[in-house]
């Protein structure tokens, strides 16, 4: 008869080193799994805003009536708009807004450290008395705190 202790050592020893090639990746990859990836989140918070933003004809106004550029933290940017978009952001985020001309590069003068999540929506009126003036895009720009 064979000696079947000698194949038992071999398999304890092959499932000996599974287990600790295992608890070694796992411990790796917990450095990566702890830096979640919230662009997606961010995008479609963003998103959500300004689609609200452009679908209420009130705040619509405000954005095609406001001077452009005009940037977040002038005095004359519109306070309904501002007053919109922070009711709506959750508190790991910082966000501030731009309203350009629709065909202008529409960016932050200074720009926080970090990732910068942004996005723009066209703001315009109806298109029987659209200008060259009331094609306006509002753009969000977030980033974590």
């Amino acid at each position: 008869m064979m000696n079947k202790n000698g194949w038992i050592k071999i398999v304890e020893a092959f499932v000996a080193i599974l287990l600790v090639i295992g608890v070694l990746l796992i411990i790796i990859n917990q450095g990566s799994l702890g830096e979640k990836d919230i662009s997606s989140q961010v995008y479609d918070i963003e998103i959500s805003i300004l689609r609200e933003i452009q679908l209420n004809n009130t705040l619509r106004d405000y954005v095609l009536d406001a001077e452009s550029p005009i940037e977040w933290k002038e005095d004359n940017f519109p306070s309904e708009i501002k007053d919109k978009i922070n009711s709506r952001i959750p508190n790991y985020l910082d966000c501030e807004a731009k309203i350009c001309r629709l065909e202008d590069n529409c960016e932050l003068s200074e720009y926080p450290k970090g990732n910068v999540y942004a996005q723009a929506a066209a703001i315009t009126t109806t298109l029987e008395t659209e200008t060259e003036e009331q094609l306006k895009q509002l753009k969000l720009f977030c980033w974590t705190n």
